[in-house]
């Protein structure tokens, strides 16, 4: 373990006795009243938005970066600009921008920046101060660029409401003594919590990912408790040598351990991969938070199960305890039931504030398949859970604990009942619409003139289409399969297994000739297609059963709609009856109407194009 010593704060020149002469306390406290003034006017201005205000102290690196660039723009002496920047006073500016709706990220930042250079100005011409908003310190993070944490943690701090700057301290203080002792291990270390979405932190919460994959002298259980206790240990140490008062919590989580959470679609890393912010990371955490925001990483059947099952389980274990761990578990009796119950929707593990609301959206009011008041027993235990975490509640009676126990095994046996519905719900909607879905398509890339097609007579005729066209015939099985599903599944004969085969059996079914249906359609519309031309413009004739379109010139015009028309056709393909059309009319005929296949170039057309046009048609071949 590393020594104590090494992460103790440097000894300050008061505490050795050191004497500090007067000009520099002067001018310290010059400074000091000068950022104060300035802290008073951005406030007065932006009080409701300002998270966080810290003077940053000079960094050799990035002044020497700074310096140098200027010398090179500026065609001047690295040392007159040095001078020159010797008493400017960096302050960093941190705005919570998550309600801003009216402005875009830039405009706000903008805006920000002009007022509070302003006061600046006012105040001192060596106040350089910095607007960050808060998404663009989260995005940076999310980047990578961690350089900003190091200069945060060594600033001094002006105006810090939310603790956010505290948290960054003493999180980035702890996270050098972890890489420090373990840095090949680390794969990740996340704050969470409410730190990073700009509210008041009751405490500071961070997570240490450590990677165990190529352990072999001692079992994975012994290596997670022999470094949490080294890891925690470090976080006092950080806590005195910051001096930060908020309760620091530190989660540890083997890699392993961790990716079978991610599997079983634990609800509570789920909301860690979704609010987490990575303050070190390599390449674990990121891709895992982008996956889940891709919806890439979705709950297992096995995993809903799961949650059903620690419902039941917790709510058993909560009828013999008292307040804090009885309230717990009722708590979680019945809100992992309803993420179970979510889950199954099809929605990702919500948090516990989304899951009230979510439930009573979706269940209640859009599919109305459960009622009011189970969404309220659900509300008023999650509200207890909250006041008893908090310290609002402290005492209850028998009688209420009681009540709150018969309340949630009343919730849960309804929330089974709500499974099968959800499930029934889902699976009858499922297989009636893939079974129409797969069959109806079929008949489109079958069907020729006003041929009506039977379930056999498509089986029949697939064969010979899709050999005569080079498409797979093993999709004549599928559709085989999806109707025996369907019978089976009439008969209660079709198991969770085979139902998903058949789901994932017709997207493929679907798609092969949902491609092929295009490409053909495409290519009727090339064919039904002529151009000519009339005069210096360039038209475009496309030709349906009933009539046609022509498009009066083609030519790129961005600034002008294209003039379209409509012409009849009559028996003996002659144009008749002209009507003024647009590119919406054209679409829906493109989508609905059945392309002419023997329309052609003749004189009649050249004829008909001209009476229309009253100019010479010249018909283009390309």
């Amino acid at each position: 373990m590393t020594n104590k010593s090494e992460n103790r704060p440097k000894t300050s020149p008061e505490r050795l006795n050191i004497p500090i002469p007067e000009e520099i306390k002067e001018k310290a406290k010059e400074i000091q009243t000068k950022l104060n003034s300035f802290k008073e006017k951005a406030l007065k201005e932006f009080d409701k938005y300002i998270i966080g205000i810290t003077m940053l102290l000079p960094q050799p690196d990035k002044l020497n970066e700074i310096v140098q660039r200027r010398a090179s723009e500026e065609n001047r002496s690295a040392e007159e600009i040095k001078k020159e920047m010797k008493d400017v006073i960096e302050v960093l500016v941190i705005v919570d921008d998550q309600d801003s709706k009216k402005m875009s990220k830039e405009e706000l930042h903008d805006k920000l920046f002009k007022v509070v250079d302003k006061y600046a100005q006012e105040t001192d011409k060596n106040i350089k101060p910095i607007v960050m908003l808060l998404s663009e310190l989260r995005e940076s993070l999310y980047d990578g660029k961690y350089s900003i944490l190091q200069e945060i943690a060594l600033s001094h701090h002006l105006h810090d409401p939310t603790d956010l700057l505290a948290a960054i301290k003493i999180a980035e203080v702890h996270k050098g003594m972890v890489l420090k002792k373990f840095e090949k291990y680390i794969v990740s270390y996340v704050a969470a919590g409410s730190v990073f979405r700009g509210e008041k932190s009751h405490d500071i919460d961070v997570y240490v990912i450590v990677d165990d994959t190529d352990v072999k002298r001692m079992s994975r259980y012994e290596l997670k408790e022999r470094l949490r206790n080294i890891i925690i240990t470090q976080g006092f140490e950080a806590e005195q040598v910051t001096g930060v008062k908020k309760t620091f919590h530190i989660q540890v989580y083997i890699l392993t351990d961790f990716w079978e959470s991610v599997k079983d679609a634990n609800p509570v890393i789920f909301t860690f991969l979704r609010d987490g912010v990575p303050l070190y990371d390599r390449g674990v955490f990121m891709p895992w938070k982008l996956l889940l925001q891709m919806g890439r990483i979705r709950p297992s059947s096995e995993a809903i199960d799961m949650q059903m099952d620690v419902g039941e389980k917790l709510l058993d274990r909560a009828k013999k305890k008292f307040l804090g761990i009885a309230i717990e578990d009722v708590y979680y009796a019945v809100l992992n039931p309803s993420q179970a119950a979510l889950m199954l929707y099809g929605v990702n593990p919500p948090t516990p504030r989304e899951t009230v609301r979510l439930f009573g959206e979706i269940f209640v009011k859009k599919e109305k398949l459960i009622e009011l008041r189970y969404v309220k027993i659900l509300e008023n235990l999650v509200k207890l859970y909250k006041d008893v975490d908090y310290g609002k509640l402290t005492e209850i009676k028998g009688a209420e604990l009681d009540k709150l126990i018969a309340d949630s095994d009343l919730f849960i046996k309804r929330v089974k009942r709500l499974f099968e519905q959800i499930e029934k719900k889902r699976e009858n909607e499922s297989i009636n619409e893939i079974y129409a879905t797969c069959f109806n398509i079929a008949k489109e890339l079958l069907k020729e003139g006003n041929m009506k097609f039977t379930e056999e007579t498509v089986e029949k005729n697939l064969l010979s289409y899709f050999k005569k066209n080079n498409l797979p015939d093993k999709l004549v099985g599928v559709l085989k399969d999806i109707k025996n599903a369907k019978k089976d599944y009439q008969q209660n004969k079709l198991t969770r297994a085979e139902a998903e085969k058949i789901r994932r059996d017709a997207r493929i079914f679907v798609r092969i000739i949902s491609d092929h249906l295009q490409r053909k359609k495409l290519f009727e519309i090339e064919k039904s297609k002529i151009r000519f031309k009339h005069g210096n413009k360039i038209g475009e004739l496309i030709a349906f059963e009933k009539n046609l379109f022509i498009a009066e010139d083609i030519k790129d015009n961005k600034d002008k709609e294209k003039k379209i028309i409509k012409v009849s056709l009559n028996d003996n393909d002659r144009l008749g009856e002209v009507y003024d059309s647009n590119n919406q009319e054209l679409e829906d005929a493109l989508s609905k109407e059945k392309m002419h296949s023997k329309f052609s170039i003749n004189e009649k057309l050249l004829e008909d194009l001209k009476k229309i046009y009253n100019e010479d048609i010249e018909i283009l071949v390309f």
